[in-house]
C-alpha cells in the first residue's frame, strides 16, 4: 500500500516576529522603531498577510493527506521524503533556500505579499493551493525544470544551488586558489574576492549584476538553460597571481574546478551561509551543471 502524498508547507519567521523576540512586545518593538523615524505598522501588515495566507494554504490540503511544516531556519535539518509536495510560502529566495535540499518533489510557490515580491518563483496565490496540490499528485499541472548549480568537493562532500553558488574566504579576506576549466590547459593562480557560478534563475540577481558589471557579451541563460556563467569577483594582479581568467560559460558536461590556496575558503549556495562546505589548503571543487532540476509548478 502506498503513502498518501504529504504536503510540507515551508515558510520563514516575518520581519514581525524577529522584532517580537529582540524586543519582548509590541509595544517595545513600536517604540524602537518611531525613535528610528519609522512605523510598525506596514510590518505588523505584511505578517497579518503572511500567517493568513500560511492558514489559507493550510487548509486547503486534502484530508486524506500528511502534512508538516518546516521554518526556514530548520532546512537543513528536515528530511524530505520522495512523496512530498512542497509548498514554500513567502518569498522568491525561500524557493531557492529549500531548492538544495530537494530531489525531484514537486515545488508550489505561494505569494503572500503580491505587489512586493517579484513572484518570478512564487507564482500564485493562497487561494490557488487546492487546485494546485491536485495538479502536484495527479500529472494535470504544467512544471518547469530549472537548472540548478552543484559544487562537488574531492572529499565528496557536494552542495547544491538554484540561484548560484559563491566561493570565497570567510570574513571578507583575499581568496587564494588556482582555477581551471575542463578545457583550459593550465590552470592560473589567483587572489580574488571570491567566485561566483550561477544559474539562469539567479540572472535575475547577483549573476545579472556581475554580468552587467562586466559587459559581457555572453547571454544571460534562462532558468530552464542547462547553462551557467561564472565570473571571479575583484581579480588581483601580481607577479604571482593571474587575471586573464575571470570569466566563463559552463554547458553540460562542462566544469570549473578550484584548488584552495589558503587555509580556508568557504562554499555555499544561495546566500545559506549557515549551511556551507568548508575546504583547505590543497583541497579541490569542481563546479558543473547539476544533475537535478527543481520542478517547479508553472
Amino acid at each position: 500500500m502506498s503513502l498518501a502524498p504529504r504536503a510540507v508547507l515551508v515558510h520563514r519567521t516575518t520581519e514581525y516576529e524577529e522584532l517580537l523576540a529582540r524586543h519582548g512586545t509590541h509595544g517595545q518593538a513600536a517604540f524602537f522603531l518611531s525613535s528610528r523615524g519609522r512605523s510598525i505598522d506596514a510590518i505588523a501588515r505584511r505578517h497579518a498577510r503572511a500567517r493568513r495566507t500560511l492558514r489559507e494554504v493550510a487548509a486547503a490540503v486534502p484530508l486524506t493527506w500528511r502534512r508538516s511544516r518546516v521554518e526556514r531556519a530548520d532546512l537543513d535539518r528536515f528530511l524530505f521524503a520522495p512523496e512530498d509536495v512542497v509548498v514554500v510560502i513567502g518569498q522568491d529566495g525561500l524557493v531557492a533556500n529549500a531548492a538544495k535540499y530537494l530531489s525531484g518533489q514537486p515545488v508550489v510557490g505561494i505569494d503572500t505579499d503580491p505587489g512586493r515580491n517579484p513572484g518570478v518563483l512564487v507564482r500564485h496565490r493562497g487561494a490557488d493551493a487546492a487546485a494546485l496540490l491536485r495538479a502536484a499528485t495527479a500529472g494535470g499541472g504544467r512544471t518547469e525544470e530549472l537548472t540548478m548549480v552543484e559544487a562537488v568537493a574531492d572529499d565528496t562532500q557536494r552542495l547544491l544551488a538554484l540561484n548560484e553558488i559563491y566561493l570565497g574566504a570567510p570574513g571578507h579576506r583575499t581568496a587564494r586558489y588556482r582555477l581551471r576549466a575542463d578545457d583550459d590547459r593550465a590552470e592560473e593562480a589567483q587572489a580574488s574576492s571570491g567566485v561566483l557560478v550561477g544559474t539562469g534563475t539567479g540572472a535575475t540577481g547577483w549573476l545579472r549584476s556581475l554580468w552587467l558589471e562586466r559587459g559581457s557579451a555572453v547571454p544571460l541563460p534562462a532558468p530552464c538553460d542547462p547553462r551557467l556563467l561564472w565570473f571571479v569577483r575583484e581579480a588581483w594582479p601580481s607577479p604571482a597571481t593571474g587575471t586573464s581568467r575571470v570569466a566563463g560559460e559552463l554547458g553540460a558536461g562542462q566544469g570549473l574546478r578550484l584548488t584552495v590556496e589558503s587555509d580556508r575558503i568557504v562554499v555555499f549556495g544561495d546566500g545559506m551561509e549557515s549551511d556551507a562546505l568548508e575546504l583547505t589548503w590543497g583541497q579541490s571543487v569542481r563546479l558543473a551543471v547539476a544533475a537535478n532540476t527543481l520542478r517547479l509548478l508553472a
